[in-house]
């Protein structure tokens, strides 16, 4: 997210960021502001303009994230009670019918004898097999990470969405700044004038 044309920064201001997401300061005194930056209103404007759409950017990276996370934790829970149900009926040594998705919306029956392994789809057309035990405790791995993942994205997502919005405040006091000045410089010469 950094770029290269990023305004100079004074000593005193303390920038922070969240994993790679830099924060926006809130403006008090635009004066002062721009006086800092040692740039003009539409150079001002036009940075802003430009970080603003950087946080959009991210923002929907992040969106994305979040919903291939939120499709993959339901995926790892019913793997986890498939597993779970085929240890409960291997310990009762019958055999079982199933119906198993072999694709989106096609489904086969299936009988399966008392078994002491699965196979678990790694993805990237990468499939292995594993103790019942085994898999469980890497899907229970799989979705403890998944969760925490969500959760950091989700604090990702609202510290973004506060930077938006204070980068948004900013804009508009660098453009009202800017009306209510020309309209002083404006009165200010029609006095003169008159």
């Amino acid at each position: 997210m950094a770029t290269s044309s990023s305004p100079p920064q004074s000593d005193s201001e303390v920038v922070a960021e969240r994993r790679g997401i830099p924060a926006a300061s809130f403006v008090k005194d635009v004066q002062a502001y721009l006086n800092q930056l040692g740039l003009d209103v539409n150079s001002t404007l036009a940075f802003l303009q430009e970080r603003l759409q950087q946080y959009k950017v991210v923002e929907m990276k992040l969106l994305a994230q979040q919903r291939d996370l939120q499709a993959k934790i339901p995926d790892i829970e019913k793997c986890l009670d498939v597993v779970a149900t085929l240890q409960a009926k291997k310990d009762s040594d019958e055999a079982f019918l199933t119906d198993f998705e072999v694709s989106e919306g096609i489904y086969s029956r299936a009988r399966i004898d008392n078994t002491d392994s699965v196979c678990l789809w790694l993805g990237a057309n990468v499939m292995l097999e594993y103790s019942c035990e085994e898999a469980t405790s890497l899907l229970q791995k799989n979705l403890e990470n998944a969760k925490a993942s969500l959760e950091v994205l989700v604090g990702d997502l609202q510290f973004l969405r506060d930077q938006v919005t204070i980068t948004q405040v900013t804009i508009a006091r660098v453009y009202n700044w800017d009306v209510h000045q020309r309209r002083v410089k404006q009165a200010s010469s029609s006095s003169q004038d008159s």
